[in-house]
């Protein structure tokens, strides 16, 4: 399936303004079923870019710009074949069949901080809740992970919160509510308690259920989205969509990997000017199965989450 994606940030502001240095990660990570065609990163005003990699090999586009402006939008246009399967045949190592089992000691090197906690839990909550999704002593190693998957779900509340930042497992566990990003914490750090390296993921979110203009059944608007990844043996890393129940690589098209959400931001940048400067922020993603990235979004594309 070949996916057309338009991504446009638009920032405004009261008056020129100093645009200082701005960090992107927009361009997507291409794997055996993800084929990236073509990228065309742009800003308005122009900036010089430079491109670099991070330690997760991301791909960086630094921008720099000469003149004040009153004004910032940044394009992304991607083109990209996606070909995961709706339902994925996982070959995973004999010995990590069932659960639990031991990872080497090369995969425990390398996963490093991967499979550690990142959030506090003193009253061991989390570890609670997460060890409650264990059937027995001796489970099937995927199965344990799909309901995992389907408890950061079940019982919540989807919200696209506009707020910056991601909440606490502990926060989602009281609220019984969050973002793709919340949720995807929660599965992340829920994970690790029970011995799993695991990983943020962010990107775009297709999906063909979804149909925004029947007049027109190429067309569908997709958004940007928050998912999480489990290190395998043998299966390599394998994603969870705790926000959709889903496994697998289907509809998901991954631009970023890192060790939490907060690592994850597609664009991350300041500017220098008066206290009251900023008028705001609109973001607008448009995901395609026919090229209509020669437009601007319409009015009900979907909003970064």
């Amino acid at each position: 399936m070949r996916l057309h994606i338009l991504h446009v940030t638009t920032y405004g502001y009261r008056g020129p303004v100093e645009l200082l240095v701005h960090r992107m990660m927009l361009t997507p990570r291409s794997s055996h079923a993800l084929r990236l065609i073509s990228a065309d990163l742009s800003c308005e005003p122009a900036a010089e870019l430079e491109w670099t990699q991070d330690v997760f090999g991301n791909l960086i586009a630094t921008a720099s710009f000469p003149n004040p402006s009153k004004h910032l939008t940044i394009t992304n246009r991607v083109i990209v074949n996606q070909t995961a399967a709706a339902w994925p045949i996982l070959k995973i190592a004999p010995h990590a069949h069932r659960y639990p089992f031991d990872y080497s000691h090369e995969e425990l090197t390398d996963l490093g901080a991967l499979m550690v906690p990142e959030h506090t839990d003193s009253e061991g909550r989390l570890a609670a809740w997460a060890h409650a999704q264990v059937l027995g002593v001796d489970t099937d190693t995927l199965s344990l992970l799909q309901d995992m998957n389907a408890a950061a779900r079940i019982g919540m509340t989807y919200v696209a919160r506009e707020e910056i930042g991601t909440q606490s497992p502990q926060e989602t566990l009281d609220l019984a509510s969050g973002s793709c990003r919340d949720l995807a914490t929660l599965f992340i750090e829920a994970v690790r308690q029970l011995g799993f390296g695991a990983r943020a993921v962010s990107g775009y979110l297709f999906d063909p259920a979804i149909l925004e203009n029947p007049a027109d059944p190429g067309f569908q608007h997709g958004a940007t989205h928050a998912w999480a990844e489990v290190y395998l043996p043998r299966a390599g890393w394998v994603a969870f969509d705790p926000t959709n129940g889903r496994m697998g690589e289907a509809h998901l098209v991954p631009v970023a990997v890192g060790r939490s959400i907060a690592q994850l931001s597609p664009i991350d940048g300041r500017y220098v000017g008066v206290d009251d400067a900023f008028l705001g922020m609109k973001v607008e993603v448009t995901v395609s199965t026919t090229d209509r990235t020669d437009l601007t979004p319409q009015d009900g594309s979907s909003s970064s989450d």
